[in-house]
C-alpha cells in the first residue's frame, strides 16, 4: 500500500514538472551509471547551442570522457559539477559551455535562445549503481545531461520523511558498502549537488552523504511563523517544492546563482598543521524566498524603497547578504534598464565583511566584483574612496566600518 502511494506521488510530482517545461524519462534510457552522465543530453545540448565547437571533436565518447575527468578533478582545482556549469570545459581546440544563465534583458536573442535550450530532466527510479544493479534513488534531476540532485520520496500515509532520511544514511553511501566501490553519482559536488528527503508535508536536504553521519537540514516553508509546512487544501504541503523551488527558471536559478564551494582553512595553534574542509552550500528555504521576494519587488517597483529581513542568529544572514547584493548588482528591470548602478553593503562586522566578498567570488569570480573601501592606510581619505567607488563602475560596494580591518 506504501509503494501505491508513492508511485503516486512520484507520478503526480513528474507530471507537474512535465507540464513545466521539464524534459521527464519515463524509463533509465540515456543514462550512462559509470559515467554518471545522461550522455543523449550531453550531446543534444552541445549539439543545439554549440555545433561548431562539436564539428570540431570527432570522438564523442572520448568528449564524455573529458567531461568526467573535469568532474571529478580536485574542487580547489576547479573540479565538479558547479565548476562545469559555470565555467564549462575545453577539449583539444574546442571550449565549451555547460549551460546558460538567465540573461537579465532579451536584448541578446542568441542568450535568450540558448537559456531555452537548456535541457532539464526529471528521471524516475534511476538504477544509479555500476555496482548493484538492483539500487535506485526515486528521482534524479539534470541539467544538460549532468546530474545535479536526487530525491527520495515517502508518503504520509504510512511513511515519513526521516525513512527517507535513513534511507540515504545507510543505503545512499558514496562508496557501495558490498563492494567498496565508489558511487560516482554520490560523490560529493562532483555529481548531484543535492539530496532531498521528501513527504507529503516535511522536506530535509543534505548536499554531503557521509553514511551514517549524514547531517540533513529542514527544507520547509514555515506554518504561520512556526515550524514545519502550512495544510494545503490543493494538495501535499510540500508542493511547494515542485511549483516554485524546483520552477524551471528558479531551480537554474539557484544552481547558476546562489549555490556555491566554501572552503574553510584551519591552522592548528600548537602543531602549526593545516587542514582544509570544504562544504557546498544550498540555500535554506526561507534564504532562497527572502531574496527571490527581495529582487522581483525591486524589479516591479525600482529603487527609493525600505524592506525589512527578519533572521534569526545562526540562520545563514552573511550568505542572504550576498546572494541578495549579487542578484540586485545584476539586476534590470521590464525596460531592460539597469536597476541599481551600484549596491552599496554596511556591515558592523568583520566576519559578514569577509563572507560577503568570499560568497561572491565563489558565485561570480569576475575580479572587482566588490569594492572595499578601507581607512587611511590606501593612501586616500575614505570618503574619497567612497565617493570615487560611488561614481565609478563598481557593482558591490563594502565599507569596512572605522576600526576594520583590510581582509584580502
Amino acid at each position: 500500500m506504501a509503494q501505491h502511494h508513492e508511485h503516486q506521488l512520484e507520478t503526480e510530482l513528474c507530471a507537474h514538472l512535465a507540464a513545466h517545461g521539464w524534459l521527464h524519462d519515463t524509463d533509465n534510457s540515456g543514462y550512462d551509471a559509470v559515467r554518471a552522465l545522461h550522455t543523449a543530453d550531453v550531446l543534444a545540448w552541445l549539439a543545439e547551442t554549440q555545433p561548431n565547437e562539436l564539428a570540431k571533436v570527432s570522438d564523442h565518447e572520448r568528449l564524455l570522457d573529458r567531461i568526467v575527468k573535469v568532474l571529478d578533478a580536485p574542487l580547489d582545482a576547479g573540479g565538479g559539477t558547479l565548476n562545469l556549469l559555470r565555467k564549462g570545459f575545453q577539449t583539444g581546440s574546442a571550449s565549451f559551455t555547460m549551460a546558460q544563465p538567465r540573461p537579465e534583458t532579451s536584448a541578446n536573442p542568441e542568450t535568450t535562445r540558448r537559456y531555452a535550450a537548456n535541457r532539464v530532466r526529471v528521471m524516475r527510479q534511476v538504477h544509479y549503481s555500476p555496482h548493484s544493479p538492483r539500487k535506485s534513488v526515486d528521482l534524479l534531476f539534470l541539467v544538460n545531461g549532468l546530474p545535479v540532485a536526487t530525491v527520495e520520496l515517502k508518503t504520509d500515509f504510512t511513511q515519513t520523511s526521516s525513512l527517507a532520511v535513513e534511507q540515504y544514511r545507510t543505503d545512499r553511501t558514496p562508496r557501495d558498502p558490498a563492494t567498496n566501490k565508489v558511487e560516482p553519482l554520490l560523490q560529493f559536488a562532483r555529481r548531484a549537488l543535492v539530496h532531498f528527503a521528501v513527504s507529503n508535508s516535511d522536506a530535509q536536504m543534505t548536499t554531503h552523504l557521509r553514511g551514517a553521519q549524514t547531517t540533513f537540514l529542514p527544507f520547509n516553508a514555515g506554518d504561520d511563523g512556526g515550524a514545519g509546512n502550512a495544510p494545503n487544501p490543493h494538495g501535499s504541503p510540500t508542493s511547494y517544492l515542485w511549483e516554485r523551488v524546483w520552477h524551471r527558471d528558479s531551480w537554474l536559478r539557484i544552481l547558476l546563482s546562489f549555490m556555491h564551494l566554501h572552503a574553510e582553512t584551519r591552522t592548528h595553534p600548537i602543531t602549526g598543521e593545516t587542514t582544509r574542509s570544504e562544504s557546498l552550500l544550498f540555500p535554506r528555504y526561507h534564504q532562497w524566498e527572502a531574496v527571490t521576494q527581495l529582487v522581483e519587488a525591486a524589479r516591479e517597483q525600482g529603487a527609493g524603497h525600505r524592506y525589512l529581513v527578519q533572521h534569526s542568529a545562526g540562520s545563514g544572514k552573511s550568505n542572504s547578504i550576498a546572494w541578495l547584493a549579487h542578484q540586485l548588482s545584476t539586476l534590470h528591470d521590464a525596460a531592460g534598464d539597469k536597476v541599481f548602478r551600484s549596491v552599496l553593503v554596511v556591515t558592523d562586522r568583520n566576519v559578514l565583511d569577509t563572507q560577503l566578498r568570499e560568497t561572491i567570488k565563489k558565485i561570480d569570480p569576475q575580479a572587482g566584483a566588490v569594492v572595499t573601501v578601507v581607512g587611511e592606510s590606501s593612501g586616500l581619505p575614505k570618503s574619497q574612496q567612497l565617493a570615487r567607488a560611488l561614481t565609478g563602475t563598481a557593482p558591490i560596494i563594502n565599507p569596512l566600518a572605522e576600526g576594520q580591518c583590510h581582509c584580502p
